[in-house]
Parts: C-alpha cells; structure tokens; sequence
C-alpha cells in the first residue's frame, strides 16, 4: 500500500530532523574530534624531542602512535562525510558521487557504472538534490530482484542538466514498501529543489530514473 498523507508528512518531519542530527555529528567529528587528535600528535611530537636523549627508541614508538593517530583522523573524515547530509557542498559533487558508487558497489554483485561529466559544472544546490535523488534511486535498484546493472549518469544537454539512473532489476506488480517509501523521498527531494523527475519501469525488468534542471544558456566562445 502507498503511504498515507500523514505518514508522508511525518516522514518528511522525519527526514529533516535526521538530516540535522547528522549534520551536527560529521561536524563535531570534522572539526572538534580530529582537531583534538591533531593536536594530540603534536603534543606527542614535541615530548618525543624533548625525551629523545633520556629515552632511547621513543622516536620509533613515537613514530607508530603518530601513525595510528593519523589513520584514525583518516577514518572520521571518511566516517564524517559519510554522514553529512552536505556532503556535495563539502567536498564536491565527483566526490559525493564516487563514494555513493563505492559504498553501493561493497554490497553488490553486478557491474555499478558512473559517468559524470566534468565539463557539466552544476550548481551546488542542484548537485546537492541530484546526489539525494541519486542515492535513493540507487538504494531502490539495490533492492530490486535480479538487479545486475546499474548505471548513473551525470551531464548537461542544451538545454538542461540530467541525471539519469538506469537499473536492469525485475518491478514486482505490487511495490514493496522499500521502493514505495524511495520513490517518496525522490519525489520530495525533486519538489524541493524544484528538479522535474519522472520515473519509467517495466514489470519484465528495467527502471529509468529521470532528473532535469533547466541549464543557463552557454556563452559562446569568441573567434580569435
């Protein structure tokens, strides 16, 4: 059954107040946590100097805990942009995009192709609702029986951005509720970042998810 207009509603309540929580975890873990074990490894790095004479082979155990400290830095900057719901805004759409196609690929035995193209240069607020659009379509193909192919693409036509997702799984006659509830966040991500979105799936396999944006005219180059 689809969702009734309350539990729509409370999704969406939902949604935003996960988005927060999440937001103020991946800065508090960016910003406070791998501040405090920077810090931590330079203190570290000065005591090594100052105790270098009177204890012999602190440098190289000094070195080890300096190193461990570094590779747990690494992980919450991974684990913080992992959570944060800005993740495009932070660290870039080909960013966002690759670690939504390298997350996806962990736990999928098909073939997971991306293509962006560079040259496309998507605002930040569009390219923010695209990766969420994205993220659900991807997530909804994942669940889908007999789903082998998944390909995302990224581009600018003429007139237009596109983002297009494309899945070879088999559509049930009746939704689960899994792809009821992300064709929902879809629709909800499209209508606020007002990105037309239409949704093309076949009951013998194959669904084509659709993002566009209207794209500024280009300038042309001038003849030298």
């Amino acid at each position: 059954m689809p969702p009734q207009p309350g539990l729509a509603e409370a999704l969406v309540a939902a949604i935003h107040e996960n988005e927060a929580v999440l937001a103020r975890v991946a800065r508090l873990l960016h910003d406070d946590v791998s501040q405090v074990l920077s810090a931590v490894g330079l203190q570290l790095d000065a005591m090594r100097m100052d105790f270098r004479e009177q204890t012999p082979g602190i440098d190289e155990r000094a070195s080890e805990i300096q190193s461990m400290l570094e590779q747990a830095i690494e992980q919450l900057r991974d684990i913080s942009n992992e959570l944060n719901p800005s993740i495009v805004e932070r660290a870039g759409l080909q960013f966002a995009m690759d670690s939504l196609a390298g997350k996806a690929r962990k736990n999928f035995d098909g073939s997971l192709r991306l293509q962006i193209d560079p040259a496309a240069r998507i605002p930040t607020a569009i390219a923010t609702t695209f990766y969420k659009i994205a993220e659900c379509a991807v997530d909804n193909a994942l669940a889908r029986p007999r789903c082998s192919l998944i390909e995302v693409k990224l581009k600018r036509s003429q007139s237009e951005f596109v983002l297009e997702i494309r899945d070879n799984g088999q559509l049930a006659q009746t939704d689960s509720s899994t792809l009821t509830w992300g064709r929902l966040l879809m629709d909800y991500y499209a209508k606020k970042g007002h990105v037309a979105l239409a949704v093309d799936a076949s009951p013998d396999g194959g669904t084509v998810v659709r993002a566009s944006f209207p794209a500024p005219a280009e300038v042309p180059a001038k003849a030298g």
